[in-house]
């Protein structure tokens, strides 16, 4: 029979909430404190919102604590815990946290360690062209995603793959590991693997500057970033002074004409000439519009076939 553990949950966002769900509905460990990020403004007037994950743990009443930083958590009330499962909670642990817990606190990573450290390794990946990925289970520690790791599985990733369909694939992965792994946990089954420092890369948080497409690029680095930043920030750029986002495009084979020249309009799609090959942009928007395809587009803006060249 397998021990039950008294287990601290900390995040925030909707992978977060997922994770707990499938750990309460299985009932298998007992959930004893949630942290997660105080209510923060959002939507329409601006008012305070709570986290996905602190409406998941007030609808099955545990106990929920928002702290504006780590240095207010009631260590000894973490030290009643077997362990914390941290998961994209959002706010540096200390180490009075990290080693709180009987058994610390350990952290699901959507990268196969070390491979992307830091905040956003889903895009990254994505980004740099990675042809796999996976997810990375590991003893949390002070430096950042550098603690041993105890489990890991690797996924590819496909050539149409945008991070919002990398993420949904990754935290099916995380649902489907973490009760084989708690088990394992409480019965002391775990073998742990130290990471190589020296194969690490770091995944710098996502701005709105790195979604603006840079046509000096070659095409095809464009066209990651597209994947990459679909569903968030979304790659953006100008016509004629006309911000433009842009949701999926394809690659063809370089022709000529200037960089940043559109040398085609069809149906299928608005073609840039990039500094190696051309973006087929294939799906777009403008503000305060929907997204459309190429040729809904074209046949709403008509003076577009009129404009040449994108910033």
């Amino acid at each position: 029979m397998t021990t039950r553990l008294r287990i601290a949950f900390a995040g925030t966002p909707e992978i977060a909430s997922r994770i707990l769900d499938a750990i309460n509905h299985k009932n298998e460990h007992d959930i004893e404190l949630v942290f997660t990020q105080p209510d923060r403004p959002a939507g329409r007037g601006r008012p305070l919102k709570p986290s996905d994950v602190k409406q998941f743990a007030t609808t099955h009443n545990f106990p929920v604590y928002q702290p504006e930083t780590t240095k207010t958590i009631n260590i000894k009330q973490l030290a009643k815990c077997d362990l914390m499962l941290v998961i994209a909670y959002g706010l540096l642990l200390s180490e009075d946290v990290l080693n709180a817990p009987r058994l610390g606190c350990i952290n699901i990573h959507t990268s196969l360690l070390p491979r992307w450290r830091g905040a956003a390794p889903i895009q990254r990946a994505i980004e740099a062209g990675d042809d796999i990925t996976g997810i990375s289970i590991m003893q949390m520690e002070k430096g950042l995603d550098t603690g041993p790791v105890l489990f890991q599985k690797s996924c590819g990733i496909d050539k149409n793959e945008t991070a919002g369909s990398l993420h949904d694939k990754l935290v099916m992965m995380s649902i489907e590991a973490i009760h084989p792994l708690l088990n394992n946990i409480a019965t002391d089954k775990i073998n742990t693997k130290q990471q190589d420092d020296n194969l690490a890369n770091y995944a710098h948080k996502i701005s709105k500057q790195d979604a603006r497409l840079d046509w000096n690029k070659p095409a095809v680095l464009l066209e990651r970033q597209v994947r990459a930043f679909n569903p968030f920030p979304i790659c953006h750029t100008e016509l004629n002074g006309m911000p433009i986002r842009i949701w999926s495009a394809d690659v063809k084979p370089h022709c000529q004409g200037e960089v940043g020249e559109i040398i085609n309009t069809s149906k299928e799609s608005i073609d840039v000439v990039t500094s190696d090959g051309v973006l087929a942009i294939t799906s777009l928007q403008i503000p305060g519009k929907t997204r459309v395809d190429a040729k809904a587009f074209l046949n709403g803006h008509p003076d577009f076939l009129n404009s040449n060249t994108v910033n």
